[in-house]
Formats: structure tokens, sequence, C-alpha cells
């Protein structure tokens, strides 16, 4: 994480011996990175204690993975890893998340959709992506998912919901498959 960071106090500091009206594209930080760089601070310093990030390229902020480890409800003692991508028009759209475990949720397919209104650009319950939430919302929303957020009224996928209002006891043993 120090690397873009360190990269774009380089990059300021340089700026101040060239004439004002000079730009180089080889220096030139986008805004999505400067947001991340910020992002990524606050997110490693209010992470879940049932989350863990991981980056596997620290230049690449937009680019990570997230791992869930519910320590309660119906999922609790699985582990289930999330693919984090944040796009260039970041933060004005939301970033691109995946569930790369498979998994029998309700608000989860077996591809790997996500069922999750903040990550919507346009939600009609007015709680979608706006430009003022950040990656720690992402990760908070993604870690409810397991608890206060798991959702069998309004699934993605319907037959785990069912499934699950179905037989919950046997349900609850099923949650890595």
């Amino acid at each position: 994480m120090l690397t873009l960071a360190s990269k774009l106090k380089r990059d300021d500091g340089g700026k101040t011996g060239r004439a004002s009206g000079a730009s180089d594209s080889t220096h030139r930080v986008s805004i999505r990175d400067r947001l991340l760089t910020k992002e990524v601070a606050e997110l490693e310093a209010n992470l879940p204690s049932t989350c863990k990030a991981s980056f596997p390229d620290e230049d690449k902020l937009h680019h990570f993975q997230l791992a869930v480890s519910p320590d309660e409800g119906y999922y609790q003692s699985g582990r289930f890893q999330f693919e984090i991508d944040v796009p260039e028009a970041y933060n004005m759209v939301p970033p691109k998340v995946r569930c790369l475990t498979r998994i029998w949720h309700p608000n989860i397919t077996e591809n790997g959709e996500i069922c999750l209104s903040l990550l919507r650009e346009h939600s009609i319950d007015g709680t979608g992506w706006a430009p003022t939430r950040t990656l720690k919302d992402v990760v908070w929303g993604l870690n409810s998912l397991f608890t206060d957020l798991l959702n069998f009224d309004d699934p993605l996928n319907i037959d785990a919901a069912e499934h699950h209002l179905r037989d919950k006891v046997r349900c609850s043993f099923m949650h890595n498959y």
C-alpha cells in the first residue's frame, strides 16, 4: 500500500520545479488512484474483525481480494473470498464485486454475482451507489451479507432462499458446497 502513496508524494514533489503550465503524462495519477490511497488506509484502520483484505499488487489498489469469515449465523466458520475491481470512473460508479467461493446463499448466485443494493448504480430503494460511498461501505456491506443483510424475502438465488426457509437446520451446514 505504501508504494502508491509514496509515488503520489514523489510525483507531487516533482511538480514544484516545473513551470505551472507544463504537464507530464508519465507523472499523472488518476483521481481514482488518489481516492484509493486515502480509502485503503481508512479501510485498513476500520476493517471488521471477520474480514481480511489482500492486494496482490501493491501498485494496483484498484484490484484486491477480500476474505470474509463470519463468526455468527448460518455461515459461521466459513471463509468466503471476494474479488473487487474498482473502475477508472470510481467514485461515480461502484466497484465490481464477485464472489470467488462457491456458496449456497440467497443473495449470491452460483456464478458469484452479488445482490447488494449499494453495488448498484441505480437502485429503486435509494440505497444504491452514491459518490459519497467508499470502499469501507462495500466491505462492511459484504460482511453483512452473512448476518443482518442476509435476505430471504428478495433473493437473487431463489432456490437457495427457498431451501434455507424449508430446512434451516440442514442448510446451516451447507454454506460451503
